[in-house]
């Protein structure tokens, strides 16, 4: 792996029963900001899924920072953070009982950088609601706040403009413009498009199959 290259992707396929998705995908992305696109149905959730560790592809390998993922998934899994924001699995915790326990399994946490997005995002009155309560946009800006400050070498983020409004939109993108400057950190956004102002290092094309 090429010294500047966090993440290596060779071969991946992935298919289900009814799709394909994946055919022999390959990739090398640097440290900073990469915009995976596609339309609907295009495969970005499942890439990250992929990315994750959450879902287990036919062929290929994943390794990141020179760990690979089907020969230490416990040693790969410490090094990413993913959370569907789809999934209702953290929904009767509160805001802040979530974020609280995110130290513990991120090694590089990064609590200066919470407070500030916590600002940032206008989530301090929300923090003792349960997920459940919040609306879409609410919950996500909670979700990100946690990929963003957990340092996480590979951070994955699904569609991160749902529901947000324009303030904090704008901080969104000023805060993937300074977690593009960490060293040695790669954050992978799935979007349909480019966000406006984020400087993104690799554009990630994914075609419907």
């Amino acid at each position: 792996m090429a010294d500047n290259v966090v993440l290596q992707v060779e071969g991946l396929c992935f298919f289900y029963p009814e799709s394909g998705v994946l055919n022999q995908w390959s990739v090398a992305l640097p440290a900073g900001l990469a915009l995976v696109r596609g339309d609907e149905s295009s495969g970005k959730t499942t890439l990250l899924r992929l990315l994750a560790g959450k879902l287990t592809a036919q062929a290929g390998c994943i390794t990141l920072q020179g760990v690979s993922l089907s020969d230490a998934p416990t040693a790969y899994a410490q090094k990413v953070f993913w959370v569907d924001p789809r999934s209702d699995d953290l929904d009767k915790l509160t805001a802040r009982a979530w974020l609280d326990g995110l130290p513990a399994s991120c090694p590089l946490w990064d609590a200066a950088a919470l407070a500030a997005h916590t600002e940032g995002f206008s989530l301090n009155e929300h923090l003792d609601k349960p997920l459940y309560a919040l609306s879409t946009g609410s919950k996500r800006k909670v979700l990100m706040a946690g990929a963003l400050a957990s340092g996480a070498p590979l951070t994955l983020i699904d569609e991160p403009v749902a529901g947000l409004d324009k303030p904090s939109f704008q901080y969104l993108a000023r805060a993937l413009t300074s977690v593009a400057a960490q060293p040695g950190r790669l954050v992978v956004v799935a979007h349909y498009e480019k966000l406006a102002g984020v400087p993104w290092g690799t554009v990630v094309d994914l075609a419907r199959t």
